[in-house]
């Protein structure tokens, strides 16, 4: 296992290289430039030219390149354009929004999900087994930001029930407790975990009626071993590899989920970030942001590689 780590720790080195190199690249090839927003050009020719060159906006792009990339050796993403703020700094700050999100919708989805699909397989053909589909594609086609709409005008609007916006409440009603970030979480969370859910049941029907179908089921079932113990303690178990592997791979759906969902409900987390620096043309928090998603897709890719050889023994990661 520690070899296995390290090879696929050395694996991803270049991986994120191509992938630092092509996002630069599509980056500096946008239409529009960062000067338009923040150079003055009535300024003198001089002028202009130094606060290009303290921007780091000026020589052919691989230079551009190279420079960032040597700043990103040293520990160092630049700075934002926007504020001369330090972006390590500015996406720090936002990630803690963001992943609260990311795990509470992640979790409300495994909840949902899972006891759904098994239902599902297990009742196949019954009006459980319609439903839970149905939902299932309901929760794939439907968009985030669609779904967003609804419960704010049904929650927020018509009911009241819940706030329209925001991580906490202002100052003086409420707010900056554990309970008010919980109220306001809701929404959002629920909007990324339809995207889980739907995503979920589908292989987790799947999954449960493959295994349902084995002889070792079959031949549990002729020793008398009762339903609960043949559908969870053997099919269960055996089709918890492919569910792990999806699980794995909502990663990169949760990402665009909550940048949606944080445009939506306006929640100060890395997707509203990402959505401002695009608008901006703000090139170093944009390419900071691109960086932290891409190694928490990987981490996420390695971490569900390593839970394949606690879920089945059988699986030998060489």
């Amino acid at each position: 296992m520690p070899s296995y780590i390290v090879r696929r720790i050395l694996v991803a080195i270049p991986v994120l290289f191509g992938i630092t190199v092509i996002t630069f690249l599509i980056i500096n090839s946008l239409p529009g430039s960062p000067v338009d927003y923040l150079v003055d050009p009535r300024l003198p020719a001089e002028v202009k030219q130094a606060k290009l060159e303290m921007m780091g906006v000026t020589g052919p792009v691989w230079q551009q390149y190279l420079n960032w990339l040597k700043n990103l050796l040293q520990g160092n993403l630049g700075f934002s354009l926007n504020d001369s703020r330090p972006v390590l700094d500015v996406i720090l700050e936002r990630v803690g929004p963001t992943l609260l999100l990311m795990g509470s919708a992640l979790v409300v989805g495994i909840v949902i999900a899972i006891p759904l699909g098994i239902v599902s397989a297990v009742k196949q053909y019954s009006a459980l087994d319609y439903i839970a589909t149905g939902l299932a594609f309901t929760g794939i086609s439907m968009p985030a930001f669609f779904s967003g709409l609804a419960l704010i005008y049904l929650f927020s609007v018509n009911l009241k029930w819940l706030p329209s916006g925001g991580m906490s409440s202002l100052s003086g009603t409420g707010g900056g407790g554990a309970g008010d970030v919980l109220v306001h979480l809701i929404m959002p969370a629920c909007v990324v975990a339809i995207g889980v859910v739907g995503q979920l049941i589908r292989y987790v029907r799947a999954g449960m009626l493959r295994e349902l179908d084995q002889d070792y089921v079959r031949t549990a079932m002729a020793k008398g071993v009762k339903p609960p113990a043949r559908i969870f303690v053997h099919a269960f178990r055996n089709a918890l590899l492919s569910i792990v592997t999806v699980i794995g791979m909502q990663i990169p759906s949760l990402f665009c989920g909550a940048v949606v969902a944080e445009q939506v409900f306006s929640w100060p987390g890395i997707g509203s970030l990402m959505s401002t620096a695009i608008l901006a043309r703000n090139y170093p928090v944009l390419m900071g942001l691109i960086l932290f998603s891409a190694v928490v897709v990987l981490l996420a890719n390695l971490v569900t590689d390593i839970v394949y050889a606690v879920v089945d023994p059988r699986v030998r990661l060489s």
